[in-house]
Formats: structure tokens, C-alpha cells, sequence
């Protein structure tokens, strides 16, 4: 019985005080994809579509990384697809698809929530047609994924073709939102700012003179009109306007869209409504005038939000923006395929080093990923790393003997084109003499010119890597899904590892906070708080009374004096006492103390945060990118 007690005493003493030891044992392959899931089409761009001559991508892998996060941090932005209907009819380009296929509706709407878009905003050309029947598509589709929202432009062609018969310009109008009304507004799916349904237009004012209040007072719902570019916000009716991809531009549309911010950030009250693209082309259309604008390799598409990013901040929001386009492929801005950025990733093998270079522009890559298969057909990820690393240290990875392909994936920046390397063949050999160095490697720079090197990798390096590299935290929660941190060194000497650039809202812990990898890798989970405002902040939290404390520790003395138990026992009753008390102290105060109270809100969007391992003068680091939804 006294051994038992002794035992269980030094048991609760090990649980409050140390930390769980890890084990180390050879890594288990536990595939998650395929080298034919991440070489294969994964959008919803018709699996036999092919590279075009004005620049649209043959359906390829393409990235899926959330579109938020080219924007500003904390970014707020709406983001919603420009969608055309028109396909499967024999006036326009063979696409592989019909637009009033339900099925190819069901796979658009669910790559685009795939990417991170918030919704639609779709061409529409007047009622009973085909396009209309299109349009209802997306609409049941959308109703089907909550938080997804659709909106109505309407097109000049509209009132051209498919209106009232025998209606003047004026009537045709009425007649064609009156039917949007009618039809598209009572979704609960449909696109409203405060409480009042979004309507676009495009080049009705262009073709014809209408009163477009006139319209309006002909409305039950009063609609909030946007109209196009700059002069959209002085317009008659205007409650904002939405700029464009202008394909004759020569500068990209980088002078047009500074215009249009600018006079958007003066129209106060106003909605503004911004875009990005990825060029212009639209020398396979029918009605083409040989506008081009160059795609740059993925350039075009990241100067439109570098300038969104360049007039908007967390606290001057850019209320939306359109994606111009979805898939206008006669037109050349189609992005439903991707973009290419003329990237391609090769890897090599030095001892136990993987070593990769890339051709291209290293700024069109979010990040590397390294796989590991037994087969060379199921992949399972084994690290991810930052752009700018060209090399990993196999034996930070406890594999068992035998032979393996290892494959570096370069996962592209949102929408752009994922490239993986050929299969290198390895054979862990980490008890042989380490591997020489790895010599620095070159990016072959397309546009704009850029050249990428890789340090040198001492023994003392620390190799470090978070898996996944991104989290979403769900408004309302408190803490993130786990992330993989691991690490290891030529060193014995311990790694510290912490946070850095995190919002004044967000925390970080990780178990546990030190490991000491030597020779072998070593993990730790990172998991990322939000602290919420307390409901009563002029509540703030009571610690334990004096009183109970001291009587709850001198009856703990008396039990142990009254039963007889020896003074060694006493001692031991004493300390498990003592530390009772202080978990009473800490639970009370709370994990962080008075940390809600005067708090900020955490607001949505899209922060990185760097991991930093630290040991003695050697550091590195890593970026987890937290998406609060």
C-alpha cells in the first residue's frame, strides 16, 4: 500500500510539472495523394481542354491556395468571379462544356469555394433564353453552399436581343429588372449590402439613353446600382461602381486602376469594387480587334493586387472585387484553367541532401513541398519549405531502409500553376559521412528580372518546417487545427521555438516549447489562440480567497498529522498541497490573465506568422499563414 501511494504521489507530481517525452521510431509512409492527383486536372476547366494561342492554360493542377491572402493582411475584401454563360452554343468557342450542364455548374461552383472566392457575379442577357437557364443553375447551386452569394450584371445585349417585344430602350430596361426581381432577388443566396440586392450593368449607357431612375422608382426592392469604372460614381442612380480588365491598355491597366481607387476612396458612402485579371488577349474571338495584353508569366495577374494592396490596408477596406474573369476564354481572361507562370522545379540528390533549383520567377511560388513515396506513384508530404530554401536534410526524417522517390512540388501562388519535379531515387544512408554542403543554386529570372541563391547549410543548421503551412480558424472558435512543427540540427543543444507577427489578438503555444533534435528530427504543436472580448469586461477574474487556500492546506495537514503518517510522508503530503494550490491559482486566473478584458477583436482575413527555432547563436524560421474565417 505504501509503495502504491508513493507511486501515485510521484505520478501527479511528473503530470503537473514535466512535459510529455516524445519516442522517436522510423517514420510510418501514410500516403495522401498521388502523383496523378497533383499532375492531373483538379479544376473545373474541362479535363480535355488545351493551351490556347492567346495565352488560356490547358487544364493542368493549378493552386488552391485561398485567394485572400494576395490581399493586404486582415483583408476583409469580398471576392466574387465574373462568370459567362454562353457556352455550348454554337455561337461561341468549343470549350469542352455546356453552361446549362447542372453537373459542370456543381464543379464550377465548388472550385471556386475551392480557391477562397465568395461568390458570383454572372453575365446575364434577358429572360427566357439560354443563358438564362444557365443563371438559375448557378442559382440553386449557390443556395446549396451557405456563405457562397450570386449577383446579376446586365448585359446591353439584354435590351439589344432578348427583351420585351416592340419595348423602346427605356422599357426593355424596366422590363428586364423587373424579371431579375422577380426571379433572381428572392434567393436567399442573392449578393445584398446592407439589406438591398446588388445590380450591375454593362454598357447599357454606352448603347443607349435610359432614365435609370426611372427604373428604379418602376422597382419594389430598391436595388443598389453600380456602374462601370471612374465616372460610375458620379453616375445618375449610382451607389458605387466596379472597375475592369481594359484590353488596349499599355501600361497593364496600372494607370486606369490607380484612377479608378483613387476616385473611389473619395466617393464616400459609395461601394467600390476592384479587380484583378490575369491579361487580355482576344485574338480567337469572333468579334476579337487584336487587343492584347501580355500575361507575363502570372506577372499581370499579381501587379492588380499589389496595386489593390497599394491604396487599401486592415483599416481602409477595399469593400470587393471582381475577378475578370472566370471563363471568358474568347477573350483571353479566362482564370477557371489556371495561369501559367513558366515555372518548372528540377531536384537532385547529394548523399543525404535533397537539393532543388526552379527556371523562372520564384515570386509567382507560395511555397515548396517535399514528398516522400515507396512506390513513386502515392505521395505522402514530408516537409514544407519557404521560398528562398533550396535543400533539405533527409536524415531529419526517421525512414527505415529500403528505397524511395522523393518529389518537390512548387505550389504556385493562388491560381497559378503547380510544378513537381521527376522522381530522384533515395536509399537512407544517414549513419555514412554527411553530405558535403549544398552549392548555391540559381533562378533563372523571366519578367521582371530576378535571381534567387541558396545559403550554404552548415552542420549546425537548424532545418525547420511547419505542416500544414495553413490554418483556418472559424469565426467563433478559439483555437486553430494543429500544426506539425519540425525541426532538427547537427547540434545537441536545445531548440527554443516561438511566434513572432502575430496581431495583438492572437497567441501561440507550443507543445513542447524546447526540443532537442541532435541527430534526429523532433516535432512540436503550434496552436494558434484568438482571445475573444469577455461579455463583462468590467468583470474582471476573482483569484481564490486567502482564506480557503489556507484552510484547504491546513486540512490537508491535518489529515496527514491525525493519520499518524511519518514525517517523510508528511513532507510529501506537503508539497502535493503546495501544488494543488498554485493549479488553483493558475485555473482561477485563467490561462491568460484578464487577457479579454480590453482585448481587441480579432478581425477576418488572412495573417502570416513567422516560427522562429532558436538555438544558441544559430536561428531560423519558417511562415504559417492563419486564415480567421
Amino acid at each position: 500500500m505504501k509503495v502504491t501511494r508513493r507511486i501515485r504521489l510521484s505520478v501527479i507530481a511528473a503530470v503537473l510539472i514535466f512535459p510529455l517525452a516524445g519516442r522517436a521510431g522510423n517514420l510510418v509512409i501514410t500516403p495522401t495523394t498521388t502523383l496523378a492527383a497533383e499532375t492531373s486536372n483538379n479544376t473545373s476547366a474541362a479535363g480535355g481542354f488545351v493551351t490556347q494561342a492567346n495565352g488560356n492554360l490547358g487544364a493542368t493542377t493549378v493552386s488552391k491556395l485561398d485567394i485572400h491572402s494576395l490581399l493586404y493582411p486582415a483583408a476583409q475584401t469580398k471576392v466574387f468571379a465574373h462568370l459567362v454563360l454562353w457556352f455550348g452554343q454554337s455561337s461561341h468557342m468549343n470549350v469542352g462544356y455546356s453552361s446549362t450542364d447542372p453537373a459542370q455548374v456543381k464543379r464550377q461552383i465548388s472550385d471556386m469555394i475551392s480557391r477562397g472566392i465568395d461568390g458570383v457575379v454572372m453575365v446575364w442577357y434577358g429572360p427566357n433564353n439560354a443563358i438564362d437557364r444557365a443563371a438559375k443553375l448557378v442559382m440553386q447551386e449557390a443556395e446549396t453552399h451557405p456563405g457562397f452569394t450570386f449577383a446579376i450584371m446586365v448585359d446591353n445585349g439584354a435590351i439589344r436581343w432578348n427583351s420585351c417585344s416592340g419595348c423602346d430602350p427605356q422599357h426593355a430596361l424596366v422590363h428586364d429588372l423587373q424579371y431579375v426581381e422577380q426571379t433572381y432577388f428572392p434567393s436567399p443566396a442573392y449578393l445584398r449590402v446592407d439589406g438591398r440586392p446588388v445590380v450591375t450593368n454593362f454598357d447599357i449607357d454606352l448603347y443607349y439613353t435610359v432614365d435609370w431612375s426611372a427604373a428604379k422608382a418602376a422597382m419594389a426592392s430598391n436595388p443598389l446600382f453600380l456602374f462601370q469604372h471612374s465616372r460610375g460614381f458620379s453616375h445618375g442612380e449610382s451607389d458605387g461602381a466596379y472597375s475592369w480588365d481594359i484590353g488596349n491598355s499599355t501600361d497593364y491597366g496600372m494607370s486606369y486602376l490607380t484612377s479608378f481607387y483613387r476616385t473611389g476612396m473619395a466617393a464616400l458612402g459609395k461601394e467600390t469594387w476592384g479587380a484583378s485579371y490575369k491579361g487580355f488577349n482576344d485574338k480567337l474571338a469572333s468579334w476579337g480587334l487584336n487587343r492584347i495584353m501580355d500575361q507575363r508569366c502570372g506577372q499581370t495577374w499579381l501587379q492588380t493586387f499589389s496595386k489593390i494592396n497599394s491604396f487599401y490596408n486592415s483599416t481602409n477596406q477595399l469593400a470587393a472585387m471582381q475577378l475578370v474573369t472566370w471563363n471568358d476564354y474568347e477573350e483571353g481572361t479566362e482564370i477557371e484553367s489556371g495561369i501559367d507562370n513558366c515555372v518548372g522545379v528540377s531536384a537532385t540528390l547529394t548523399g543525404n541532401s535533397l537539393q532543388w533549383k526552379i527556371t523562372g520567377s520564384e515570386d509567382t511560388i507560395d511555397h515548396y513541398t517535399v514528398y516522400v513515396s515507396s512506390d513513386g506513384q502515392s505521395l505522402m508530404p514530408l516537409a514544407d519549405q519557404a521560398t528562398g530554401t533550396y535543400a533539405l536534410d533527409m536524415c531529419g526524417y526517421s525512414l527505415a531502409a529500403g528505397n524511395y522517390k522523393l518529389f518537390v512540388q512548387a505550389i504556385g501562388k493562388p491560381n497559378l500553376k503547380n510544378q513537381i519535379s521527376a522522381p530522384v531515387p533515395y536509399a537512407p544512408q544517414c549513419d555514412a559521412t554527411p553530405a558535403p554542403p549544398p552549392t548555391p543554386t540559381e533562378t533563372v529570372p523571366t519578367t521582371p528580372p530576378t535571381t534567387s541563391t541558396a545559403p550554404p547549410v552548415t552542420a549546425r543548421a537548424i532545418a525547420l518546417s511547419a505542416s500544414p503551412s495553413s490554418v483556418t480558424i472559424v469565426d467563433g472558435q478559439s483555437g486553430s487545427p494543429r500544426i506539425t512543427v519540425t525541426a532538427r540540427s547537427g547540434s545537441t543543444d536545445p531548440i527554443s521555438l516561438s511566434c513572432s507577427d502575430l496581431p495583438a489578438a492572437m497567441s501561440c503555444t507550443f507543445s513542447p516549447a524546447v526540443i532537442t533534435p541532435g541527430s534526429k528530427a523532433s516535432t512540436s504543436v503550434l496552436r494558434v489562440s484568438v482571445v475573444r472580448p469577455a461579455h463583462h469586461p468590467e468583470r474582471s477574474p476573482r483569484p481564490p480567497h486567502r482564506g480557503s487556500l489556507f484552510g484547504y492546506s491546513m486540512g490537508i495537514v491535518g489529515v496527514l498529522v491525525l493519520g499518524q503518517i511519518d514525517r517523510k510522508r508528511i513532507l510529501r503530503g506537503l508539497v502535493l498541497a503546495g501544488l494543488i494550490a498554485c493549479a488553483m491559482l493558475v485555473s482561477s486566473c485563467g490561462g491568460i490573465p484578464g487577457a479579454a478584458e480590453g482585448s481587441a477583436e480579432i478581425v477576418p482575413g488572412s495573417y502570416s506568422i513567422r516560427v522562429i527555432a532558436t538555438s544558441a547563436s544559430t536561428q531560423a524560421s519558417t511562415v504559417a499563414k492563419i486564415t480567421i474565417r
